[in-house]
């Protein structure tokens, strides 16, 4: 990956670099930890280098088959059986190689996991996954750091389903994830003291191992930031101490509140929205492309226009099943049957449930199926409830565009549905929660409460529509960070898109500066900058405010 940009005048430059880290700069370790993650390693690699360039001190950290399960395994691959009969993942023996032989190519130190291990940590892993209660394990923490919660997010994420109740070998699954939660924990809590690492940077902080790579810095009062792909072609997204799962929730309103819309990021947000029709501009793309989007092809899959629409939009039942205070239900399985028992009383209403299309389209495709659960508590539907299965090309957004509201427990399809100014019920963790634009359900009474005011007379008031469409704006433009050096080859694979490393400088790359002004000063990670990637960005206003 990186022998054709580090070579010639480049390799003298980059060595000269890394000789002039100055002894007291800050210690920023890439917790890349899954070698075989392609992803990670390219982003964590560029990163590398970019903050060297800055003038930090950069390690990585991968794990070496140190653990019995992890994030780069999945049902469909590997199954419970042959999983609980090996004493490591099949995947273990290249997904080392794979990471250490991109990261070798930079000359900065590398960690491996194991070492960081002692035979105590492995007797005290093995132990605890072994005597502790499953039920208690999803609430397990050692010394502060939430072990348990990220171990069942693991185990669930492996098996493709919400819970473990119809998986024969879901207990064994549970505990072998805790025992690898357990293990990371230790680990990456030694590494951390031993190198004196100030700064983590880690991808997601969920799931194992990068989830408990958080919990571990965290314990250790160490500066942590998480990352992920982000929607929009060439741009990523960042956050301080956790997953943005739960800091695009907290995050300050003030940081876009009174965000000015001009005429240009007005028509900029409206030509993006525009094309999330078909992921025109998107690299995270989970819809069919639709041809037809006529209000007969609506007719032809049931849809009734005699009656207001409501639109109700699940998620992937499996994904990101972590804890939130504010979920007015115990899981979306339960929001959703509780809402078809309530639209059943309601004749004079359609409800349409849009199952989500990555249970099919995901990487992951899930194996809880939300058609079959809704079938299994309704035999039988009501006449006026409608479930559109994932597979089906019927577009979302022709569906949001005939509804009267919108129903949502975690999709983030909800900012685009309030930007367009159709009132979105929230009952779950999703980021809108709280920007003074939805209506947020915190219990089942609660949000009965809001069902029984359908249909809505009105749309979002104008108030309440520039206000969503300033968050719109901030999370599409500004949270998603440009970095014109990534694109996407084949099978979705990450690739650098550059060809030495002087544009990896300070000043080359104006969403890079933002990144890594973020990383090393603790500034905000927002963009502001123009939506120009078509070209280079060379020359754009970029600022970390």
């Amino acid at each position: 990956m990186w022998t054709t940009i580090l070579q010639g005048e480049d390799e003298a430059a980059w060595a000269a670099d890394r000789e002039a880290v100055a002894g007291d700069a800050p210690r920023v370790l890439m917790a890349t930890s899954v070698g075989s993650h392609h992803n990670m390693v390219t982003v964590d690699s560029m990163l590398a280098i970019a903050l060297t360039l800055r003038g930090a001190h950069v390690e990585f950290a991968l794990c070496d088959g140190a653990l019995p399960a992890c994030i780069a395994i999945k049902h469909g691959g590997v199954p419970p059986p042959a999983l609980l009969a090996m004493e490591r993942p099949p995947r273990c023996p290249n997904c080392f190689p794979l990471g250490a032989g991109v990261v070798g190519q930079l000359g900065l130190p590398l960690n491996r996991l194991s070492a960081a291990l002692t035979e105590d940590d492995i007797a005290t892993a093995k132990g605890l996954a072994g005597k502790v209660p499953a039920s208690e394990i999803p609430l397990f923490e050692l010394d502060g750091a939430k072990v348990g919660e990220h171990a069942l997010a693991g185990a669930l994420r492996y098996l493709a389903r919400g819970d473990l109740e119809a998986e024969p070998e879901g207990d064994a699954i549970l505990r072998r994830y805790f025992q690898a939660a357990l293990l990371t924990v230790l680990a990456m809590d030694r590494m951390i003291a031993d190198r004196g690492i100030e700064i983590v940077v880690v991808n997601h902080g969920i799931y194992t191992p990068q989830g408990l790579v958080r919990e571990a810095a965290a314990r250790r009062g160490v500066r942590i930031v998480t990352w992920n792909p982000a929607y929009k072609k060439h741009t990523l997204i960042f956050s301080h101490d956790d997953s943005y799962h739960h800091t695009m929730i907290s995050e300050d309103p003030g940081l876009w509140e009174d965000l000015r819309l001009d005429d240009s990021r007005s028509g900029a947000l409206d030509s993006y929205l525009e094309s999330r029709r078909l992921g025109s501009r998107d690299w995270i793309w989970f819809n069919k492309e639709v041809a037809d989007d006529s209000s007969a092809k609506l007719a032809a899959a049931g849809v009734d226009g005699s009656r207001p629409i409501v639109t109700l939009l699940t998620s992937v039942v499996w994904d990101a099943q972590l804890h939130y205070e504010s979920n007015a239900f115990p899981g979306m399985v339960d929001w959703v049957r509780f809402t078809i028992a309530y639209f059943a009383t309601r004749p004079d209403l359609q409800l349409v449930v849009r199952v989500h299309p990555a249970e099919v389209t995901g990487s992951n495709p899930s194996r809880q199926m939300m058609a079959d659960e809704i079938a299994r508590h309704f035999p039988t539907l009501p006449e006026n409830v409608l479930v559109v299965p994932p597979e089906s090309d019927l577009s979302t957004y022709v569906l949001l565009d005939r509804s009267n509201a919108a129903l949502i427990y975690s999709t983030k399809t909800g900012i685009e549905s309030s930007a367009r100014g159709l009132p979105t019920i929230v009952a779950g963790e999703a980021w809108i929660r709280g920007k003074g634009f939805s209506q947020d359900a915190v219990t089942p009474a609660g949000y009965r409460q809001m069902l029984d005011q359908l249909p809505f007379g009105d749309r979002l008031t104008s108030a309440e529509l520039q206000r969503a469409r300033r968050y719109a704006y901030h999370f599409f433009f500004r949270r998603m960070i440009p970095v014109e050096l990534l694109d996407v080859g084949e099978k979705g694979q990450f690739r650098l898109d550059f060809d030495d490393i002087e544009q990896l400088r300070p000043g080359a790359s104006p969403g890079l500066d933002v990144i890594c002004s973020g990383i090393l000063d603790g500034r905000p990670f927002i963009y502001n900058g123009p939506d120009r990637m078509s070209e280079r960005t060379a020359g754009l206003d970029a600022v970390a405010v």
